[in-house]
């Protein structure tokens, strides 16, 4: 992804911090107005941080969101990018990824990430289980502006945090269903290459149609 502007980086954890994720959310919505192309945004923030640093200290607590940050990193690789949200959240940019490829991915970091780690506070090392609460947006749909895509990421993670934590919730209330096998191979072929030639995602094309067959049938 572009990187437009030019935003002090977070001293902890050496990221881009909001004002940076907020310019590239906007630039990429202005430059992709007119022909959307999808863009993922996740916020992810760390569940009951305030026991974290009070049980560990200050440091113990900057050693997870460093721990956090550099996973982030390792898991999305180009052209996603990864920011410092702010206190213990932090935000992604998947540019071109559909919500359900995004709610896959990230469904696989949380569970990657949240099992027992060691961390080193001063000479001590000790091990701790950290897990995380995620939200998920998508341009454009969830929102043709970034506040839109922002808040529907904010309201997915307060979702996530009152539901039980450790979890990741959608935009919309609904539950993810990923597709299955019951498809031939032409027909799946034939939608990648749609999907291509439009520049929309599968997944976004599959929900369409279903959405069209229940108008049809009034269901």
């Amino acid at each position: 992804m572009e990187k437009a502007y030019e935003y002090p980086m977070d001293e902890l954890t050496g990221l881009p911090g909001r004002d940076a994720f907020e310019a590239q959310l906007t630039a990429w919505i202005e430059k992709k107005r007119r022909t959307p192309v999808l863009l993922s945004m996740v916020v992810a923030d760390i569940d009951l941080f305030g026991a974290i640093n009070e049980t560990h200290g200050r440091d113990g607590g900057d050693r997870v969101l460093c721990a956090l940050a550099s996973a982030l990193q390792s898991h999305l690789p180009a052209p996603a990018t990864v920011f410092r949200f702010g206190g213990d959240a932090f935000a992604a940019l998947l540019p071109e990824v559909e919500k359900e490829q995004a709610f896959l991915q990230m469904e696989a970091f949380r569970a990657a990430f949240c099992a027992a780690r060691e961390i080193t506070i001063g000479k001590k090392t000790e091990s701790l289980v950290v897990t995380v609460s995620m939200g998920l947006s998508t341009f454009p749909d969830d929102g043709a502006k970034a506040s839109d895509v922002i808040h529907k990421a904010n309201e997915a993670l307060y979702r996530a945090k009152v539901s039980g934590r450790n979890k990741i919730c959608l935009a919309r209330e609904e539950k993810m269903v990923t597709k299955t096998s019951h498809y031939m191979q032409g027909q799946l072929m034939g939608l990648r290459r749609l999907a291509e030639r439009e520049k929309i995602g599968e997944a976004l094309l599959l929900r369409e149609a279903l959405n069209d067959l229940l108008r049809k049938h009034n269901a």
